[in-house]
């Protein structure tokens, strides 16, 4: 979307328009129920920041951050219908002359941001209501421009599409998943004739990369901003009886993109333990360090952290003579990168150079940035524990939702970029339905590659046998 507000940059960016900082110098300041510290704008009440999502005919907001931080304390439908209802009040919508001049200076930024809205969370207007208050605001000022006429079934066409791709998103997901769930192999069950590995299928490191980075994009897509409102969503604090959405939690491609990390993981450790000779096993290895490295290199994180995670697993880990094949050198430079230790503190600095290089980025390769996921969320959900949503005076704590509109405005930037590279069908459904193992079947593909080495192992690797293969 090109003509989305670009919702990452300075703090400055979330200092509501009508208000320069450079007004409120002094320690504390008050307009209107926001409340400035410094020139930042610290708190507000529930109705003073929904009076700043209000355009009027000299006047924007800031609209995506805005809209992120009210969903929290109140529904979609409400918060569009208090909109409406302010717009209709201030720019005497329901007199029975219009002023056409007036409305002519108004009527484009009110289509701006209805259009703003729609595009940064379509999910809102699943719903008939939202379709209706849009509506009955483009009835009012239409009269006034024939143009407002188009714009609004460009609007209705687009969001039409939209919604309609991210159904088929769901959808598309929820095949994948039943597909791999029934392709489980607990072990080299089947012949070598029918298995396929990885290799047959891609041999170049750098093509499987991208085809990764295809799967990431193409899934990150459909995560909405208000699917990570609905994760971390609570009661009110102020309000101990009911939480500020009462539809059931609307998450499901946030959680189909973890269970996507889960199954990477799950399928290198499987290409690496299937190989009966060891000498295969350590060129499975090093092509998903190669792989692990141009993900790197690409800026797509969550696929490097999978490979990573999957070759850091027990089964993998233990067999100690493949390893010895293996040269370690560049795995252990990617392990560094990837390091937990200090916060994940290198892994913080690359995604910040990333970051960086998406913001002067000329082509869509060099704008990639696509992080390890899980600590996104946890981050998200860390900011969102540790700090209250509203203040002892009952104020909205603006500051900490500065924060997190920052984190998911980021987030929205990033998933919008387009996937530069050609796609191939092939890699990308072996991706996805190729056959894994189980944590057992992994564990036992491993113990007979390589035998146990003490007992613990032994007894563990005989238990497998007999429950997996009716082997005594």
């Amino acid at each position: 979307q090109e003509g989305m507000p670009q919702t990452l940059s300075s703090t400055s960016m979330f200092t509501p328009c009508g208000f320069s900082p450079h007004l409120h110098t002094s320690k504390e300041d008050e307009q209107g129920g926001l409340i400035f510290q410094d020139g930042n704008l610290t708190s507000a009440s529930l109705d003073a920041l929904i009076q700043h999502l209000i355009p009027t005919t000299d006047y924007y907001p800031e609209v995506s951050n805005s809209q992120y931080n009210k969903q929290l304390f109140i529904e979609p439908h409400e918060l569009l219908s208090r909109v409406c209802h302010k717009c209709i009040e201030q720019q005497r919508l329901d007199d029975p002359v219009l002023d056409k001049a007036r409305i002519r200076k108004f009527g484009p930024k009110i289509l701006q941001l209805l259009t703003e809205w729609t595009e940064t969370f379509p999910y809102d207007f699943q719903e008939e209501r939202m379709i209706g208050h849009l509506k009955d605001m483009i009835h009012r000022i239409a009269p006034c421009d024939e143009a407002y006429w188009k714009k609004m079934n460009q609007l209705l066409q687009t969001l039409n599409q939209k919604l309609a791709t991210l159904s088929h998103g769901q959808e598309g997901i929820v095949k994948i998943s039943a597909a791999v769930s029934d392709k489980l192999v607990a072990f080299k069950s089947k012949p070598p004739s029918i298995q396929r590995e990885i290799l047959s299928v891609c041999s170049d490191p750098y093509t499987l990369a991208q085809q990764l980075t295809h799967v990431e994009l193409e899934r990150l897509s459909h995560i909405g901003p208000e699917e990570f409102v609905q994760a971390f969503v609570h009661k009110d604090p102020l309000d101990g009886t009911k939480t500020c959405f009462s539809e059931q939690k609307k998450t499901s491609n946030l959680e189909a993109y973890v269970k996507w990390f889960n199954r990477l993981c799950y399928l290198v450790a499987t290409e690496i333990c299937m190989p009966a000779k060891k000498k295969q096993r350590a060129q499975v290895i090093e092509f998903f360090i190669d792989v692990a490295r141009e993900c790197f290199n690409i800026g797509n994180f969550n696929s490097l952290m999978a490979i990573i995670s999957g070759m850091n697993m027990s089964p993998v880990s233990r067999l100690k003579k493949t390893w010895s094949k293996v040269k370690t050198a560049k795995f252990f430079i990617l392990e560094h990168q990837m390091d937990p230790t200090g916060n994940f503190y290198n892994y913080r600095t690359a995604l910040r150079g990333a970051a960086h290089r998406s913001l002067t980025a000329h082509s869509n390769r060099e704008k990639i940035v696509i992080p390890f996921f899980s600590l996104l969320i946890k981050d998200i959900y860390f900011l969102n524990e540790g700090c209250a949503n509203r203040l002892p005076n009952g104020h909205v704590n603006f500051e900490k939702f500065l924060e997190l509109a920052k984190q998911v405005g980021e987030f929205i930037t990033w998933k919008q970029v387009e996937c530069p590279f050609e796609q191939d069908p092939n890699i990308i459904h072996y991706l996805h339905t190729a056959p894994i193992f189980t944590e057992d079947g992994l564990y036992l593909a491993s113990y007979e590659s390589e035998s146990p080495e003490n007992q613990t192992e032994k007894d563990r690797w005989k238990s497998l046998r007999s429950t997996i293969l009716g082997k005594t």
